[in-house]
């Protein structure tokens, strides 16, 4: 009796069909004898995937074997699935096909920054993790779209190893936190998903400096005052708001806006006192920044004077009150204090106070001897201002006079002395007692030239002839005084 062996058939499924990306999927086989044969096959099965990895030999129990398999990938699905029996002794060989549809597998995104909180313009870097969902497994790859929540556009960053990060500069607190979202756009493998955080942005620390130029400057001039503020690190950007400035010497404190930063205002100081002033530039902050203040000083010198001096008249005449007027001045402000006086004729100095920054003194020169005199005004200087002196020169000219001549008696008869006064007298605006001598003349006799005492020259002359005579009174004059004649008629009877 000839026993060949019995014809077989192979049939083999897969669960669970379909399956996705990274899940285990087991593959049965089983192979039955194919009547009239009967038995229970042996042997092996080998499997293959479709999916170009190598096949797996497996050895039937009770007709039946398996394997397990896993996709890593989708690109080709459905896969053919094939699994050969080997046959055996008693059996023939014999296979049988089936597929397996793999799909994307589902994948959850994970999103977080830090730091968490940061500050307006800190650097700020989010990190997304995006994992396959069991029961699918394997590392997405593809992209990631972050949203920063601030209004900002969406950064796209490459996922490596699945993860990627992208870096963001959040410039504002309006809307803090912010809604940050990592958004995985999937690829053949691996679906999408997405994931979100909330960022925190608090007000970025600042700094702020003062500065003042000139420094140091003189009382009444303007000075210029110039705050910065920046952010200090890690924030960044540029502060916006205003500084208030305080100026240390008591007048109401200034604000000014920032612009680029910075922001100036200018100040007078009108007086020294207090110096070196202290200065204060406090930022009041804005939405994005945190108040600040800085500090400097401010010294202030006493400013530099001039001082002119001007009379009026000039020239002037002996005995003519002159006016004598000093003018300090500086760069900027009113000094205040005295000036001296000094009139060049040897007299005393005269002091007198400032007023608008003049003061004036009256002064009549006595004598033209020194003419022009020199006139010197001295500014004494005060808290703020320093001292200065101005010279100019008065011209005193010889003041006019009148002589007035009269003769008694008058009239005479022919044997009668006659006395001859004469009377000098200075012309407004001249004053004082001229000095020096009279010529004293009758028409035919000898004229006496005569001493003026107090202003008042007297001599007499014989007995004259009858009829009228001219009387003759010439002074002579002296330094001061101009000379001037006066006359009159002598009637002899």
């Amino acid at each position: 009796q000839t026993v060949n062996k019995a014809a077989t058939t192979t049939a083999v499924g897969s669960s669970p069909d379909p399956s996705v990306v990274g899940q285990s999927v087991t593959l049965t086989a089983t192979v039955v004898s194919v009547a009239p044969g009967a038995g229970t096959p042996t042997g092996t099965v080998t499997f293959s995937f479709g999916d170009g990895t190598n096949s797996t030999t497996a050895t039937l129990s009770g007709g039946t074997a398996t394997v397990t398999h896993t996709y890593p990938t989708r690109s080709g699905s459905p896969f053919p699935l094939t699994a050969t029996y080997n046959g055996d002794t008693n059996f023939t060989a014999s296979s049988g096909t089936d597929t397996q549809t793999v799909n994307k597998a589902a994948t959850t995104t994970a999103v977080g920054s830090s730091p968490d909180p940061s500050v307006v313009g800190q650097s700020v870097t989010l990190t997304a993790t995006v994992a396959a969902l069991a029961p699918g497994a394997g590392t997405p790859t593809g992209t990631v779209t972050f949203s920063f929540g601030d209004g900002t556009s969406s950064t796209t960053a490459t996922l490596t190893g699945g993860t990627a990060t992208t870096t963001h500069v959040f410039s504002g607190t309006s809307g803090s936190p912010y809604t940050v979202t990592a958004a995985y756009n999937g690829d053949t493998h691996f679906t999408a998903s997405s994931g979100t955080d909330t960022q925190t942005v608090n007000k970025a620390a600042t700094t702020t400096t003062v500065a003042s130029a000139p420094d140091p400057s003189a009382a009444g001039q303007s000075v210029t005052l110039t705050a910065t503020v920046a952010a200090l690190a890690p924030g960044a950007g540029t502060p916006t708001g205003t500084i208030t400035f305080n100026f240390g010497d008591g007048t109401s404190s200034t604000t000014a806006t920032l612009t680029g930063g910075t922001a100036t205002t200018t100040h007078t100081y009108p007086t020294r006192t207090g110096s070196p002033f202290p200065l204060t530039a406090t930022y009041n902050g804005d939405t994005r920044f945190t108040a600040s203040s800085g500090t400097d000083t401010q010294t202030v010198n006493k400013t530099t004077t001039t001082t002119t001096v001007t009379s009026t008249p000039d020239p002037s005449v002996v005995g003519q009150t002159v006016t004598v007027k000093a003018t300090v001045a500086s760069g900027a402000g009113t000094p205040s204090g005295t000036v001296s006086f000094v009139f060049g004729d040897g007299t005393s100095p005269a002091t007198a106070a400032l007023s608008g920054g003049i003061a004036t003194v009256t002064h009549p020169y006595t004598t033209t001897t020194g003419s022009p005199f020199t006139l010197t005004a001295t500014y004494s200087g005060d808290t703020s201002f320093t001292a200065s002196t101005g010279t100019d020169t008065q011209t005193v000219n010889r003041a006019a006079t009148t002589t007035a001549v009269i003769s008694t008696p008058n009239p005479s008869t022919t044997g009668d002395r006659v006395t001859v006064t004469a009377t000098v007298a200075p012309v407004a605006p001249g004053a004082g007692a001229p000095t020096g001598t009279v010529t004293l003349a009758i028409t035919g006799r000898t004229p006496q030239t005569v001493d003026l005492t107090n202003g008042t020259a007297t001599t007499t002359f014989n007995p004259l002839p009858k009829g009228t005579h001219s009387v003759t009174a010439n002074y002579n004059g002296d330094v001061g005084f101009a000379s001037s004649t006066g006359t009159a008629v002598q009637t002899v009877t």
